[in-house]
């Protein structure tokens, strides 16, 4: 083996389209991870990818068998997750995938069981929850600043995809929905804070039967049909006795409210949107004024993101460092395969719930990750 090869776990990549740029971006912060090989399903992309990166850009069977990669980074398209984490858990690999784990419940039980049985490590998107703002509401809620958690709100609201993507359809029939494009960040946050949820009550709407698409590209101008809800409002019932209404929508224009905040029986907690890794958690104590804690002077906190969003804290590749360390130390990944699971559970609840207009029990033994402390996360940077 060359080099570093025997201290540094080997990873392959497939998938090279727009999120895979952060990944790789981001993989020369940590330490014990070594970026190796890309495969995409365009060779020319991969090719593209492979030569910024200075890595082999291989085919998908090669980048599998290849003894050099011992974790998979699966950054296709949904649709493709179940099939790419499943081939590369069966070739003996690690793997950490983009959210959702799978389109179903039933394919992301499939993957925990298979690599369970296989004695190797699942990671699933988000980590943004192990980020400077998540860390930090994690410690305050863990050293009881709100007391008992009582209620809270969480709000993902919007106008949708069509005035700024090109082909925005797909968002919008059965498999994607404001839930499953974005409940994940959110659900995993709430999840990282609260425990697991025990119970979904839900009603969900569309606001409109067709939409328009204003983005510029071939379909500007063009109508579609609406296949699935597009207004969601939820009731989570949580395992410690907490009530929450989650709410996504790509029905509003503009609205007032935070992302997440949070109640209990000492004070209030609220939190930045849970798609970035920074931004300002705030905590009043028995109804005192708002007091502010800043994470761009915090580890994993600060902005950094120099294309498209630059308002943003992006350490996306935070969660495969930590699922790397954890193959050392013996713990369970934080964002794991079995955390993935309950989220794409919940979310399927949801909007079961939404149909059938009864509650739904969710049931499994997923517990509530363990806080990445400082020292931790500090000892995962290169």
């Amino acid at each position: 083996m060359h080099g570093t090869s025997t201290t540094k776990l080997g990873i392959g990549v497939i998938g090279c389209g727009n999120i895979s740029m952060t990944y790789l971006r981001n993989a020369g912060l940590f330490g014990g991870i070594e970026l190796r090989a890309c495969a995409d399903i365009s060779a020319d992309m991969a090719a593209v990818r492979a030569k910024e990166y200075g890595i082999q850009a291989l085919g998908l069977d090669a980048l599998l068998a290849d003894p050099e990669i011992d974790l998979v980074l699966n950054l296709t398209i949904p649709a493709a997750h179940f099939d790419i984490s499943f081939a590369a858990l069966s070739a003996g690999k690690h793997v950490f995938t983009e959210k959702p784990l799978a389109t179903s419940a039933a394919d992301g039980q499939r993957l925990v069981n298979e690599a369970r049985s296989r004695g190797l490590l699942l990671g699933s998107a988000p980590d943004t929850f192990l980020g400077a703002a998540g860390r930090r509401a994690r410690r305050l809620m863990d050293q009881g600043a709100i007391g008992r958690p009582v209620t809270g709100t969480a709000f993902m609201m919007g106008r949708g995809m069509e005035h700024w993507h090109p082909n925005p359809q797909f968002y919008y029939q059965p498999g994607g929905g404001p839930v499953f494009d974005m409940g994940p960040y959110y659900l995993t946050m709430l999840v990282n804070l609260l425990g697991p949820v025990e119970r979904v009550m839900a009603m969900a709407t569309r606001g409109q039967e067709e939409r328009l698409i204003t983005a510029e590209g071939p379909f500007k101008n063009t109508i579609f049909k609406v296949g699935t809800p597009t207004n969601v409002l939820s009731l989570l019932e949580f395992r410690s006795g907490a009530t929450v209404t989650f709410g996504a929508s790509w029905d509003v224009f503009r609205h007032s409210n935070h992302p997440i905040e949070l109640h209990g029986t000492e004070g209030s907690l609220r939190l930045p949107d849970p798609d970035t890794f920074g931004g300002t958690v705030s905590l009043s104590e028995r109804g005192t004024d708002w007091q502010d804690f800043a994470s761009e002077g915090e580890l994993y906190g600060a902005r950094n993101w120099p294309y498209a969003a630059p308002d943003r804290a992006n350490y996306r590749m935070l969660g495969v460092a930590d699922l790397v360390r954890s193959l050392q130390t013996g713990n369970t990944p934080r964002a794991s395969g079995s955390l993935a699971l309950h989220v794409l559970e919940v979310m399927e609840a949801i909007l079961r719930s939404g149909e059938t207009q009864g509650s739904v029990a969710i049931g499994g033994d997923v517990v509530q990750p363990a806080l990445l402390t400082e020292e931790e996360a500090s000892s995962l940077l290169a």
